[in-house]
Order: structure tokens, then sequence, then C-alpha cells
């Protein structure tokens, strides 16, 4: 990886220097045209006098020390005088871009090859007062040579950019790798890594995700622990009445009561694995899409009053609805099964003759006069398989999961469960609704 980066920096950084000498080379190039077009304007303007024109003429041709070349031609076109060869050999100069111009608005200018120079040439052209025009003509070549005079000095200065870049590019990769490798040689202490402040975040974030996926690992272990040891129990009573039975070890009214306890542990067995589903099922899908609808909280607790009602007369409790009618989106089959789990411990856990409140207000409230939860049991209570009272809850079925899957329905609906109970006076459970949900 760091190898990968480092490549990758030294790739950028080359393109970079070679883009911006290309840049800066074109750009001066454009500068030193101009420079050249205005510097050949001026000595136009400086030699705009036709005597110093007739003068330069009976000289004769001579090529200047400064490799400017001048040129004197007639409005029609013929060469009247050049510095660089004798006007009688060259041809008819009307039909230069350059000259032209200038015949046709004063001045004119271009930059191409010299038919008698053989090389690219600047040429700037003005049109004089009697209508000839004087072309003054620098070789391109001694533009050039500022670049190979320069050259070495670009290439060095290029050299030392990009060796200076390199160099700060491995540094930053360290810096930026350094934390990750940290990361990844020790997940369990990330407190210790020395990092940047714009990567803390990402720090941060992968702290939480790794202690949340060890939180997961923990629970999914204690959760296959417990499932183990909750089905392992009414199993080996299964197992043990059922061998007794078979093995004609048990007198006629020993194997009634024998198969009453099959029985029951078979049917505690069930609800045990059909809440382990359901949990599960609901562990699986959180995070997913459930179909809400606008629904009245107060018919669907009226309705798992009545599925109630006959639990509550096997076990001597008053079951009782007050309130209003409650409108929230939420999931049908969810709420009533929060709804039936909250009214099945109030009446597990309750004494013969209690009572159970079912309220629906500004929120859901169950409430009873039971056995309560002692304050130091109450943080927990909503943890999958934890008993207050393990005998009692094997005497009524509990199968400790319910307020487990209380706690995982209101997640999904972003409900809050608010707790009130003591040992000895009774339970009061109020789930509140999001406003607006």
């Amino acid at each position: 990886m760091t190898k990968k980066i480092n490549l990758n920096f030294m790739v950028v950084t080359a393109v970079s220097i070679i883009l911006t000498v290309f840049l800066t080379t074109l750009v001066s190039y454009q500068f030193f045209q101009k420079e050249v077009f205005t510097d050949l304007s001026s000595f136009a303007e400086i030699m705009d006098d036709l005597d110093f024109m007739e003068q330069m003429k009976d000289r004769g041709f001579v090529k200047p020390e400064d490799e400017l070349r001048i040129t004197w031609i007639a409005e029609d076109g013929a060469v009247l005088y050049d510095s660089y060869t004798n006007d009688k050999v060259l041809n008819n100069h009307g039909g230069r871009p350059e000259v032209a111009k200038a015949i046709q608005s004063g001045e004119g200018s271009c930059v191409r090859k010299s038919e008698t120079m053989g090389q690219n040439i600047f040429f700037y052209a003005k049109r004089l007062e009697d209508g000839t025009v004087i072309r003054i003509a620098k070789e391109a070549g001694s533009i050039w040579n500022i670049y190979r005079n320069t050259l070495p000095v670009t290439l060095l200065t290029a050299t030392v950019s990009f060796l200076v870049s390199v160099w700060i590019a491995r540094h930053l990769t360290r810096a930026f790798i350094r934390p990750i490798e940290q990361m990844a040689a020790d997940m369990n202490h990330l407190e210790n890594v020395t990092s940047y402040k714009e990567l803390m975040p990402f720090i941060e974030l992968i702290r939480s995700q790794h202690e949340d996926t060890l939180r997961n690992a923990r629970m999914r272990q204690e959760f296959t622990a417990n499932v183990s040891h909750e089905l392992k129990t009414p199993l080996t009573s299964i197992s043990g009445y059922a061998e007794l039975i078979a093995n004609g070890m048990a007198s006629k009214k020993e194997s009634r009561h024998f198969a009453e306890e099959i029985h029951n542990n078979a049917s505690r067995l069930l609800v045990l694995i059909n809440d382990i589903l359901q949990l599960s099922e609901l562990d699986d899908s959180f995070g997913q899409r459930y179909s809400f609808e606008r629904t009245d909280i107060y018919e669907l607790a009226g309705r798992c009053i009545a599925m109630m009602q006959p639990v509550a007369d096997e076990h001597g409790i008053s079951l009782a609805l007050e309130g209003r009618p409650l409108f929230a989106s939420v999931n049908k089959e969810l709420i009533e099964e929060l709804i039936y789990n909250l009214c099945d411990n109030a009446i597990r856990y309750n004494c013969k003759g209690g009572h159970v409140w079912v309220r629906v207000t500004d929120s859901l409230v169950i409430q009873d006069d039971g056995i309560g939860i002692p304050k130091k049991y109450q943080k927990r209570v909503f943890e999958r398989f934890f008993r207050v009272d393990k005998s009692r809850s094997k005497k009524t079925g509990g199968t400790g999961l319910g307020l487990a899957i209380v706690k995982h329905i209101a997640d999904v609906h972003g409900a809050v469960i608010f707790l009130d109970s003591d040992d000895g006076m009774g339970t009061r459970i109020r789930v509140e609704f999001p406003v607006g949900i």
C-alpha cells in the first residue's frame, strides 16, 4: 500500500512538473513573441525616414551584427533594398503576408519560414508616407537561444522539485499509513493510536464499530450458551421421564405423573423455541423497513386484553383497560406482541387476587400490583434470559425473553420504555412513542 501511494505521488509530481514547464515555456514564448514584435515595431519607428533608407540602399546590402534583417519594399512589391542579400535577386514581395497587410492597413506581422533565409523568422512591416514599406525581420533561432541557455537551470530546478516532492510524499505517506498500521496491529487498543486530527473521526468510527462487533460477538456467544442451557433443561427432563416409562420402572400412577411432566416440559420447550425464533427474526430484520400503518393503540390493547382474559382468570388476576384512542404509525403485529408480552409478565409475576391495568393516553402503560422488581435488577430485566426469580420463572413457564422482545420492538418503533418498580410494590412500565410517529 505504501509503495502504491508513493508511486502515485511520484507520477502526479512528475506530470505536474512537466505540465508546469510546458505551460511556463508556452506562456514565456507568447510573452517573448509579443516583446519581439514590440521591439521590431520600435525599430521600424526609428527607421521611418526616407533619407535614411536611401543611404542604406546606397551602401549596399549588409548583414547586421544584431541579426536584424531590414527590407525596403516598393508600393508594387518590388524590393528596393535588403540588408541580408542583394535586392536584385529577390522576387516581388507584394504577396508576403506581412507586406500585403502593411500596404492595406498600415502595418502587419507574422511568424513564418523565410524563403531567403531558410528558417522561421519574425516579420514586422510598416507602410511609410510615400507608400513604400519597411520590413524588419528577426530570426526565431535567436529567441530559442534564450531557452537553450535557461534549459540547464530549468532541468535542475525540475529535478530538485521532483526530489523534494518525492521526499515530502514519502514523509506524508508514512504519516498517513502509520495510524492505519497501528490500528491493524492492535484493534483492542485504538486509544493508543497517534494520529493527526483529520483522521480522528475515522479512528473513532472504527473504534466504535470494533466495540460493537466485539459486543455483538459476546452477546451472540452468551445467547448461544443460554439457549443451549435453556433447551437442555426441559430436554433432560423429557428424556429422563421417558426413559423411566420405557424401562417399566414407573408404576401406573407414576407413569401418569411422568407423562404430565413430559407434556409440561415439551410445552415449555415449544414456548422457548418460539421466543428464540421471534427474537432471532427481530435481530435479522432490525434496520430493515417494516410495514407501518396508522393504528389505534387503544384498539390493539383491547384485542390483547380479550386474548389474555382466560389466562388472567386462570391465575385469579383482574385485568382492566382504561384510556382513550391513541393513533400512531406502527406495525400492528409487533405492537400486539409488545402488549401481549407486557400483560403476560404482569399476570405471571403477580399474586392471586392481584390486578393488571392497561392504560392508553398519550402513551401505553401496563401496571400491576404484583411482586415487583428490586432496584438492583431493574437495569438488567430487558437482557435476554435474565430472570429476577429463576424458580418462579420455571414455575410460571417464563423463558426470560419476553422483555427482551419488548425492548427490541420498542427500538424498531423508536419508542422509549420507562420502568418504575420496587420489591413487593408492583411494576409500572410505560412505552412512549416518538412525537409524530
